[in-house]
């Protein structure tokens, strides 16, 4: 039994290192360095230890904003695209002649480089001296002024990057869904079809039940994918996030290293610190919903 464990171990050793030198010490240096007041990175020296970094940051208005921000694309875009994901794969797999076509006409944004996707984005929605966008084209015709979704009001683009972000993350969700679903059993449907069931309770009694692990693994990693949203901002409204208003933690906390206003890695190292802390607590609270709602 020992020489199982030890060659299981040995087996386990490769993986054990990698998770440790790569994810597990850099989070100790970042919890250390959060915790260091006035880190110098040229002499690497600091004056104190303390808790005034978290302090810095929790009242600066960019993290503010930069949290407001992801709250609000975490808070619109994860049920949105789940349920529409949900929605666009019952669809597909009520039509099966044509269903690998369209499973891989929808799936076509996610292998496509969310930058070049953005930049589509914002060419389609940007107001220039020329042109009012594709966009405004289409509003105008309801009669409606042109609205500038990228430099204009904070709704107008924030309505944008939460369009921006359901579209890219949709055709992932959808591809689970389809297959989820193309797994449950027909015996279920074959029963609830003899005992004459209406079609909303057979939904709502047989399909979600059966794939609701794969709805709850589509919610948690939306969440955490969502909280890490920083490429697809720079994509759409350029680098400097915070004269948008539009920057993300993740953002922030590149800016405080590698920005205009970096050179602070204590201050980053917090914010971090502090967005790890946020994902933790929706995932775990995620995972103890699942528990009383999953169906395995």
């Amino acid at each position: 039994m020992k020489n199982k464990n030890l060659k299981a171990l040995l087996f386990l050793l490769p993986a054990i290192l990698f998770l440790g030198v790569f994810m597990v010490y850099p989070l100790i240096d970042v919890l250390i360095y959060s915790f260091e007041e006035g880190y110098n990175s040229a002499s690497q020296s600091f004056f104190g230890v303390g808790a005034y970094n978290y302090s810095y940051v929790l009242h600066d208005t960019y993290f503010l904003q930069a949290l407001k921000n992801t709250f609000i694309i975490v808070i619109i875009t994860v049920p949105v695209s789940t349920l529409l994901a949900l929605l666009i794969s019952l669809g597909l797999s009520s039509i099966k002649p044509l269903r690998n076509l369209f499973q891989t006409v929808y799936f076509l944004p996610y292998v496509t480089n969310t930058l070049a996707v953005g930049l589509v984005f914002m060419i389609l929605f940007k107001k220039t001296a020329y042109t009012d966008g594709l966009v405004n084209m289409i509003i105008k015709m309801f009669g409606s002024g042109p609205i500038d979704f990228i430099d204009g009001p904070y709704w107008a683009k924030m309505f944008v990057m939460c369009f921006y972000t359901v579209w890219v993350v949709l055709p992932f969700k959808i591809l689970i869904l389809t297959s989820a679903l193309a797994s449950v059993k027909e015996d279920y449907y074959k029963a609830a079809k003899i005992d004459g069931t209406p079609k909303f309770r057979t939904f709502y009694k047989i399909t979600i039940p059966m794939i609701s692990p794969m709805i709850f693994y589509l919610v948690i990693t939306g969440f955490i994918g969502a909280f890490k949203a920083y490429s697809d901002e720079v994509a759409i409204f350029g680098t400097d996030l915070n004269a948008a208003g539009m920057n993300t933690v993740v953002g922030y906390i590149y800016d405080m290293l590698y920005g205009d206003s970096g050179g602070y890695p204590s201050y980053a190292s917090a914010a971090a610190i502090l967005l790890f802390l946020i994902v933790f607590t929706v995932t775990v609270i995620n995972l103890m919903i699942s528990k009383k709602k999953t169906v395995y």
